[in-house]
């Protein structure tokens, strides 16, 4: 199946993403990697208030925003501690005994901190909950 060049460079952006993260994280397995980018966004999304989400996903490459908002549920209740946004990066992995759910969030946290711009990341930061932040790049 044919596809544009512009589809094949958005590819190639999220495998910019996914390289990076396989090198931080010293893993081979791109596929587990995948599953800790989105888990990872995916919690970050759950933390924060509807408008912030927003904000933070606008910033995203468009391929991963699409990721970023699957399942979303704005009115639900947000994820307000630390072992609830470890555990929700945990079920995104499907509970891989091998993976530990605070090392995948600083390397994906610190991915974000290079790729997308200071001011958006400083605000999601501050609408997390308190206990996430020592989570975030400093």
């Amino acid at each position: 199946m044919p596809t544009s060049p512009d589809f094949e460079a958005k590819v190639q952006v999220v495998e910019g993403w996914i390289a990076a993260l396989l090198y931080r994280l010293e893993w081979h397995d791109r596929r587990r990697t995948w599953l800790a980018l989105v888990a990872v966004l995916h919690a970050i999304r759950d933390c924060l208030g509807r408008d912030e989400a927003v904000y933070l996903g606008t910033e995203l490459p468009t391929l991963l925003r699409g990721f970023y908002y699957e399942g979303w549920h704005p009115r639900a209740r947000r994820l307000t501690s630390r072992e609830a946004f470890l555990e929700r990066i945990r079920d995104g992995l499907k509970h891989d005994l091998a993976v530990d759910a605070e090392v995948v969030a600083r390397a994906v946290m610190l991915e974000l901190a290079k790729r997308l711009p200071a001011t958006e990341l400083e605000d999601a930061k501050a609408a997390t909950p308190p206990d996430i932040h020592g989570l975030w790049p400093s």
